[in-house]
């Protein structure tokens, strides 16, 4: 059977239970015989090896139904439906600010997170970005390795200060396929703070209708200062203050947010404890038009170990039950 392959092949190290069994039953006949030579006694045993072979075989084809036996019946194409989402992720230090908690870079990971599981087929890739950006991950369907991404990201990823959300939309933008009709979904998540005021510009040259920037602002309107940690100990040492020497108070400045969103007709979320902006979200974006975005070929296969369970079982249960007829006799002394 040249198309016969196995689905979990590692499961071949079962075949200890055969190899196992086959030297008990050999042992366990070679030792009853020494006993019975012994007690001076003849036995004589019919159907005893095919006892052993029937329970033996039984027991192969068990183990063997376990390593998954498939044969290959072709291919089949299949369409992937979805959009391609690109998540911008602020990585400014006031990111750091503690007044969402347990901070907002934090808080930005835990619903981008959120995001991810409710994805269904969409594929997804991440941009952070603070003065400057890049991509950190590019478009994928595969949602494990999204995650692995997500965990990395931190306020030291980019040198500098201030934030520039218009090169990260101006990246994204580059990055979506032409050809692709659906919608092109751009995931915001920041404080709003020190943006470049030309940020909104980006928009006006890429004047994209099926563009749509969702915007999640994260902070709180009292602020907070950013804390400034120690690199072996990670904790905080001391707070960000500015040319005077007094400390910086970071607060959330939704006003560019709500202008990208507004002029992309997408649509300005305010992070909340509970969450409900993450629902908000994904109702949204579910209301998007989708396209083919990927072409699967998917092997096709007959399962067959059912067959070799059913043998296998069968064969162990007959040789088990079968009665093999043993005749003994005293064995007479020569003199």
């Amino acid at each position: 059977m040249s198309n016969l392959e196995f689905r979990y092949p590692f499961n071949g190290i079962y075949f200890v239970i055969l190899v196992v069994c086959v030297v008990i039953f050999i042992l366990g006949y070679y030792k009853k015989k020494k006993i019975m030579d012994l007690l001076k006694i003849h036995t004589k045993s019919k159907f005893v090896v095919i006892k052993i072979i029937s329970m033996c075989l039984g027991i192969g084809l068990i183990v063997f139904s376990l390593i998954g036996p498939q044969k290959f019946n072709g291919v089949t194409e299949v369409d992937r439906v979805g959009l391609d989402i690109y998540v911008l992720i602020d990585t400014s230090k006031s990111m750091l600010v503690e007044d969402i908690k347990p901070n907002r870079i934090s808080r930005a990971q835990k619903i981008v997170e959120e995001i991810v599981d409710n994805l269904q087929g969409d594929r997804i890739g991440f941009i952070p970005f603070s003065s400057s950006s890049y991509i950190q991950m590019p478009l994928t369907d595969d949602y494990d390795l999204a995650k692995l991404f997500l965990k990395v990201i931190d306020t030291d990823m980019i040198g500098g200060g201030g934030s520039n959300v218009g090169n990260a939309i101006k990246l994204a933008y580059g990055s979506f396929e032409e050809t692709s009709s659906s919608d092109k979904v751009i995931i915001v998540l920041s404080d709003g703070e020190e943006h470049d005021s030309k940020s909104l510009d980006v928009l006006k040259k890429i004047n994209d209708k099926n563009m749509k920037i969702f915007c999640i602002g994260i902070g709180s309107e009292k602020g907070g200062l950013i804390p400034i940690y120690d690199k072996v100990t990670n904790k905080a040492i001391d707070y960000k203050k500015d040319k005077n020497g007094q400390f910086v108070m970071s607060k959330l400045n939704p006003k560019t947010l709500e202008n990208l969103a507004q002029k992309s007709k997408g649509s300005y979320y305010k992070s909340s404890i509970k969450g409900e902006e993450i629902n908000l979200l994904i109702n949204d974006i579910n209301k998007l038009k989708r396209d083919t975005i990927k072409i699967e070929k998917v092997k096709r296969y007959k399962q067959l170990y059912q067959y070799f369970l059913g043998v296998g079982l069968l064969l162990f249960i007959l040789g088990y039950l079968s009665n093999c007829k043993t005749t003994t006799s005293r064995k007479e002394k020569l003199d």
